[in-house]
């Protein structure tokens, strides 16, 4: 993101008011519109190169161009890194890099292989956004990152196929219960290893801690910035990480809510009509649709439940940073994605 570039004079964080949940929602629909992943080498160099400007004093205000630039550089570059995420894991290719393990989760009738290779197709790619989108502040080894993929590969797949085969056994539902129930076993299994996927990739950052800094005001951060000076860590917190990692698990459980449980339920109504039921060849592009449809408004609505500059009151972090708070004794980090 913009804050990685050089330059001592910092951008508005966005167009829109990051202080209210409708604000963060419309930002993060910013970030992950998917048009930016189309933008060329020189259009990425371009937009750096006049954000540095503004943050180097050469240009003295935001613009519509400057403001595209950002919007650019945002979905594109990592905060901590400075670097381009891999394009597959960046927030911009979210709908799209999980539309096909996401229908191919919710194919009806998958067997226990099916379900299985979903399952780790899923986690692999929770793994890589996970990894790619994390606060860089506390590096996470291969190691760890390996354990933590087969624990989160062992946990869905223990949950789909345990559902899977409980479900037939209760005598008790009638069959279209039994079948509603059948669909949202991929829910379920997400959703589970979703979070454990999330604090298992990011445990290194609540055993290290991840860096806090204290919050400015307008005319601090004027101040500093005449000055030429950059914004620094005052430590490494693990209650900020620990809340940041909670935050970013429960954002993505209200992700895959409604993209694992509406378009199941909308297909299996659909199922029921003479239209679907006599045109068997639909009922993929009809599923991929509904799953692509409900993504594109479920990303950013889930994004922006918490603000990715999170800000705390530093009495409710380590002792050690009780007399370190900036603007309101608060203390700000990065949450991640």
């Amino acid at each position: 993101m913009s804050a990685s570039l050089p330059g001592n004079r910092d951008l508005p964080a966005s167009r829109h008011d990051l202080s209210t949940y409708w604000g963060r929602v419309k930002h993060s629909a910013e970030i992950a519109d998917p048009r930016t992943l189309f933008t060329s080498s020189a259009a990425l160099e371009h937009a750096k190169s006049l954000i540095t400007k503004y943050k180097q004093g050469e240009i003295q205000s935001m613009t519509p161009e400057l403001w595209k630039a950002k919007k650019i550089v945002d979905s594109t570059i990592h905060p901590d890194t400075g670097q381009p995420v891999f394009l597959p894991f960046r927030m911009s290719c979210f709908v799209l890099s999980n539309l096909v393990v996401t229908a191919g989760m919710l194919t009806p009738n998958l067997g226990t292989a099916g379900t299985i290779g979903w399952q780790v197709a899923n986690q692999s790619l929770n793994v890589g956004i996970n990894s790619a989108n994390a606060n860089k502040s506390t590096p996470l080894s291969t190691g760890t990152m390996v354990q933590s993929y087969f624990f989160a590969v062992g946990a869905s797949c223990t949950v789909a196929v345990g559902l899977n085969s409980i479900i037939p056994r209760l005598k008790g539902l009638s069959p279209g219960t039994r079948t509603l129930l059948t669909r949202l076993v991929p829910f379920a299994a997400v959703a589970s290893a979703g979070v454990l996927n999330v604090f298992l990739m990011r445990g290194e950052e609540i055993r290290r801690g991840i860096d806090v800094f204290p919050r400015e005001s307008e005319a601090t951060r004027i101040k500093r910035e005449e000055a030429g000076q950059t914004l620094q860590s005052v430590g490494k917190s693990k209650k900020a990480a620990v809340l940041a990692i909670s935050e970013t698990a429960f954002s993505r459980v209200m992700n895959a809510t409604p993209i694992m449980v509406l378009p199941p339920l909308i297909l299996v109504r659909l199922q029921r009509t003479a239209w679907l039921s006599q045109r068997p060849s639909m009922v993929l592009p009809v599923n991929l649709g509904l799953i692509l449809t409900t993504s594109l408004f479920a990303l950013p609505l889930a994004l922006g439940a918490f603000p990715q500059r999170q800000a705390v009151k530093a009495t409710t972090l380590e002792k050690e940073f009780w007399d370190q708070g900036g603007e309101g004794g608060e203390l700000e980090f990065n949450r991640g994605l």
